[in-house]
């Protein structure tokens, strides 16, 4: 009985230390950079925009300059963020798959859809 007590906390020990190693490979899935092409419907909200987004280790951070973007990308690519340009503030969440991705979005008056390609 003590020879399979000692097997099983091995096998728990080696359990815990292997875990977050799967689930930061799982995150980096995603990491790279990405183009994102935001749309609404309602024409007093404009044309739309491209946001250039960078992803490492499952954190969202923003590649341009004139944008701030915070978020995070899930093991299973689902993605929530914030993109902030001046006075405007924008909530997204999607999901992304391989290259690309989609979702919605919500600002303050404006809200509509996200399309994502890996560049």
């Amino acid at each position: 009985m003590g020879h399979f007590r000692k097997l099983t906390i091995a096998a728990r020990i080696v359990a815990l230390f292997t875990i977050p190693f799967a689930s930061q490979a799982s995150a980096a899935t995603f990491d790279g950079a990405w183009n994102v092409q935001i749309a609404s419907p309602k024409a007093a909200c404009g044309n739309g925009a491209t946001v250039s987004i960078e992803i490492s280790n499952g954190q969202v951070a923003s590649a341009d300059s004139g944008v701030s973007a915070s978020g995070r990308v899930a093991d299973a690519g689902s993605i929530s963020v914030t993109l902030i340009s001046g006075i405007k503030h924008a909530v997204g969440s999607g999901h992304l798959s391989g290259t690309s991705g989609s979702g919605v979005w919500r600002g303050a008056i404006c809200s509509g859809t996200w399309t994502a390609q890996r560049i």
